[in-house]
């Protein structure tokens, strides 16, 4: 006997109408600046200025990524930053997740007290000078372990890793593996770890966008220019052409409405090849998010 399906009311229809809508909307809001800047990184410059480009490139032209391209800083910082993300997310991993695996047993007495100084770090800290002069006596000032050894651990993304151990692994499971004499450890590798996939990649997706966004810490530690990350290559680039395009301004050129277009065209090709890894890497891990991690691990 099959089921029969309910009829919508007219109230039903009207809200789920108004609801995608919205969800419409706000998808458009989000999603088109990003597409603006996609194709006005290959539209002409006096297009983009007048206005003509909104929803195709139109007079197609790469001056912007010729120029980024074309300075060889570009290569040496795309390593850098890659060494960066990859070799820091790596390490934050490897002390993030076991922390937070320690710190959400309730067996591990010390646990809140060594919670309550993690906490206290987000508040609270010595600043930027003495930052500076610890990281000078450390022997980090020029050197590329600045980028990976001071943000090993994030406080949030290890509160977010101790709640998914402690809320989402079911105690059940625990209890089943004492019994079969495994250890902590051994419960930790063979059991928690491969159920926490998803959290795993979530946890790896924020520190990797950190590594890559990090500005700040090259700009301020690192003065060697074989040291500098890709973020800071990129804001040399544009602060040059900016330069250019505001010397013949005050010189009073006829060109300046001309090079100040192109400077703009430089600065969406810059923020293109900023984002593009990470808007690249970002589908692969997604599955991870829709994943249901404990299916199969507890049965009734």
């Amino acid at each position: 006997m099959s089921a029969t399906p309910l009829k919508k009311s007219p109230g039903d229809v009207v809200f789920t109408l108004a609801l995608g809508a919205i969800c419409v909307a706000v998808l458009f809001a989000v999603v088109y600046p990003v597409y603006f800047v996609a194709i006005a990184s290959v539209s002409s410059p006096s297009l983009i200025s007048t206005g003509e480009v909104w929803l195709w490139p139109k007079g197609v032209n790469l001056f912007g990524y010729r120029e980024i391209f074309n300075d060889e800083r570009i290569w040496t910082g795309y390593g850098n930053t890659l060494l960066y993300s990859v070799v820091g997310t790596a390490l934050n991993l490897v002390v993030t997740i076991p922390a937070a695996y320690a710190l959400s047993r309730p067996e591990f007495r010390p646990r809140r007290i060594l919670m309550l100084f993690f906490v206290f770090t987000m508040f609270f800290n010595g600043g930027l000078i003495p930052t500076y002069l610890l990281y000078r006596d450390l022997g980090l000032l020029d050197n590329w372990l600045v980028f990976v050894l001071p943000p090993a651990v994030n406080v949030y993304n290890l509160i977010i890793a101790r709640a998914f151990f402690e809320h989402s692994l079911p105690k059940e499971l625990f209890e089943a593996a004492m019994i079969d004499g495994v250890s902590y450890l051994q419960y930790f590798a063979r059991v928690a770890l491969p159920l926490s996939k998803a959290i795993v990649s979530v946890i790896g997706l924020y520190y990797l966008v950190q590594h890559w966004n990090d500005f700040f810490t090259g700009m301020v530690f690192v003065r060697d220019n074989a040291l500098q990350p890709l973020q800071i290559v990129l804001r040399d680039i544009l602060l040059s052409n900016q330069a250019f395009a505001g010397g013949v301004g005050a010189s009073g050129g006829s060109g300046t409405s001309y090079d100040q277009q192109y400077a703009d065209q430089i600065k969406y090709g810059v923020i293109v090849v900023s984002s593009l890894p990470v808007l690249v890497l970002y589908p692969f891990l997604q599955r991870y998010f829709e994943k249901g991690v404990l299916i199969g691990s507890v049965k009734g």
